[in-house]
């Protein structure tokens, strides 16, 4: 059983050694990192404190049997007591029992102390990050944010549970151990203190080149995820059938599938040699000590009896594991301390929209909105926004229009501070949005994007996002007011139909419409529509232009469009172009002016209100702008005295 215990320690081995890449990046440990681990230990003190008790005691009694073995050969055996032998055999079955008994204890409390830990930890880590701006997730890598919070500190638990306990199971051990072998003989003891250490060197070799197969296939097993995750997908699969690649992608997975098997048979084999070597390499220490021990029997009348060279025989091999955790115990703690580093990392990050000290947050919402003199960058070489000014009045509307880049979508996020401005100000409801309460301020603005995100779950769960303890009636009233309700109804479960992955069973058009069913729900002040109808079909745009019409007429709204009716229906039209304001107005004396506008209105206006006008009709000579045009019927006239339809 000592042998069995010694070469688990030394398998547990195997990767105790630091790669270049690790040795490279090791953090540097100091006391005031050591001291911010240990914080996350304190408020479980007690806790630890028990499980340090249950380490000692169970460490002691698992020895005891190997002690009692002595007493078993020298009194029951040799000395031929049946009543001595029997009771040391009931006393040695007891001891280990309550060994392992107390070890389960000592178990659950570890595992106990290191998910509190992780709990503790995940909470505080999600919501720092749901504290953080936006600009860290769009500058941040994603799959980094979602490592930090898996598998780093998945990690910690793995380093309470294995190192922590480890570095106190092991020298806990290691002392009894040697206490133990000292009471026996003190010669036999150093010898063993002297061999044991030898006896790991063979251990860290076959470790580093079991590593090095372990890396290799590791990343071979990378390149066959990675080829499923592409050629298996929906999109890979659809592409790969349309290019008739299915041989040509069957070789590469097969390449490397053969690859990662010809790795699995040498990591195999090289652990077998390795235990072969290990197992011949292990003999020698107790043939050592049988060898002295019987020298010092036979020559020298030692009073050293059989049952005290199996005792420390059997102690000698308790000893192999222990000593070959702590030789590398360095390793262990050092890349405990790394891990904890990386988190730490993202826990020291200063969130950059912070709530102010005392928040204002005003008894009405009006709903209004003022830029004065903004200026905004990410990078100070180079502007996104500048000197934008303008006022937008509760009720009222505005249009934002300009080329891609220009700055609109910018404009729009320093609203709710998903970024602050770094010049001027932004007024929301009369207040600086710097001072206003940042649930307040949010809860108030609702925001339809071109890229419309839904959960996973069903129609009625995205919708109730918006209002958790909105009623039948409320949410068939919002569909209806976005012109979905029809679409919700046909499905075979209604508002408990699946949407799929971020909405992928449904149609571009149909998540947009359930976009906008959620915002009315929200019941914002503010309406903010940014391109949402820039990337459908043009039944689908019909569609949710059907619904937005009526809201921008009753709510105050800014909107960021292609389509001119949407912008002919706000009471103001602001270009924007590399970051300013270079014109506004109407729409008649902003074509008029031949400038900015009016570039934008010939290029991605003119045509396809062109195709949309009246055969014959002076609209379609002049690019008039609506498939609905009826002439005589609310007719406006533009600067060129044609007729159009304002709808």
């Amino acid at each position: 059983m000592s042998m069995g215990h010694g070469g688990m320690g030394m398998g547990r081995g195997m990767r105790n050694f630091m790669s270049e890449e690790e040795k490279a990046t090791a953090p540097k440990v100091t006391k005031e990192l050591v001291l911010r681990v240990f914080s996350w230990l304190k408020p479980y003190w007690k806790q630890l404190m028990l499980t340090l008790l249950c380490i000692i005691i169970s460490t002691i009694l698992s020895i005891m049997p190997t002690v009692l073995t002595g007493q078993i050969i020298d009194q029951g055996l040799i000395g031929r007591d049946l009543n001595r032998l029997i009771f040391l055999i009931i006393l040695s079955l007891l001891v280990t029992f309550g060994s392992n008994l107390i070890g389960v204890g000592e178990s659950y409390l570890n595992s106990w102390i290191a998910q509190h830990i992780t709990f503790d930890m995940r909470n505080q880590m999600y919501r720092h990050l749901e504290s953080m701006s936006q600009r860290f997730f769009t500058s941040s890598n994603q799959g980094d944010i979602i490592t930090r919070m898996t598998s780093d500190i998945d990690g910690v638990q793995q380093i309470i549970t294995n190192t922590f306990s480890s570095i106190l199971s092991n020298s806990i051990t290691l002392i009894v151990a040697l206490v133990a072998m000292y009471r026996k003989n003190w010669v036999l003891a150093t010898l063993g203190i002297i061999i044991v250490p030898l006896f790991t060197i063979p251990t860290r070799k076959a470790g580093k080149t079991r590593w090095s197969l372990t890396k290799e296939a590791q990343a071979c097993n990378d390149e066959i995820n990675g080829i499923l995750n592409e050629t298996l997908s929906v999109s890979g699969q659809t592409l790969v059938k349309l290019f008739c690649k299915e041989e040509e992608e069957y070789q590469k997975y097969e390449a490397s599938n053969r690859r990662m098997i010809e790795l699995n048979i040498k990591e195999s084999m090289a652990g077998r040699w390795f235990r072969v070597v290990l197992s011949t390499v292990a003999s020698v220490g107790p043939m050592l000590l049988y060898l002295v021990g019987g020298i010092l029997m036979m020559k020298y009348n030692s009073d050293i009896t059989v049952g005290d060279i199996t005792v420390l025989v059997s102690l000698l091999g308790r000893m192999y594991g222990p000593v070959n955790q702590l030789l590398n115990i360095q390793v262990d703690w050092i890349r405990s301390m790394a891990m904890f580093t990386r988190i730490f990392e993202y826990f020291d990050m200063v969130p950059e929209i912070q709530n102010p000290e005392n928040p204002v947050i005003p008894d009405v919402c009006t709903g209004a909105v003022q830029f004065d003199h903004v200026g905004f960058y990410y990078d100070p070489e180079r502007e996104i926004l500048k000197d934008i000014s303008f006022e937008l009045k509760s009720g009222h509307s505005v249009a934002i229009v300009g080329p891609s880049g220009s700055g609109k979508s910018t404009i729009i996020n320093l609203i709710p501070r998903l970024y602050d401005v770094v010049k001027g100000t932004v007024f929301f409801s009369g207040q600086d949005v710097r001072d206003l309460d940042l649930t307040w301020l949010r809860r108030h603005i609702g925001i339809v994007t071109q890229d419309t995100y839904l959960f996973n779950g069903t129609i009625r769960e995205n919708l109730l996002y918006a209002k958790p303890d909105a009623t039948e009636e409320e949410l068939r009233q919002a569909c209806a007011k976005a012109n979905i309700l029809d679409f919700v109804e046909k499905q075979e479960k209604g508002f408990d139909a699946m949407v799929g992955n971020r909405g992928l069973k449904l149609s571009g058009g149909e998540k947009q419409r359930i976009s906008i069913a959620r915002i009315l729900l929200k019941d914002p002040s503010l309406l903010v529509f940014d391109e949402a109808t820039s990337a459908l079909d043009s039944i689908s745009e019909q569609k949710i232009q059907d619904a937005i019409d009526p809201l921008i007429a009753s709510r105050t709204s800014i909107l960021i469009a292609h389509r001119l009716s949407t912008i002919l229906a706000a009471d103001e039209i602001l270009v924007v172009k590399d970051g300013e304001i270079v014109e506004r107005g109407q729409h008649a004396e902003l074509v008029r002016r031949n400038g900015v506008y009016t570039e934008l209105y010939n290029t991605q206006f003119g045509k396809a209100a062109e195709l949309q006008a009246p055969e014959g009709s002076e609209a379609g000579k002049v690019a008039g702008w609506n498939a609905s045009y009826t002439e005589g019927e609310d007719l406006v006239e533009y600067w060129d005295g044609t007729a159009f339809s304002k709808m």
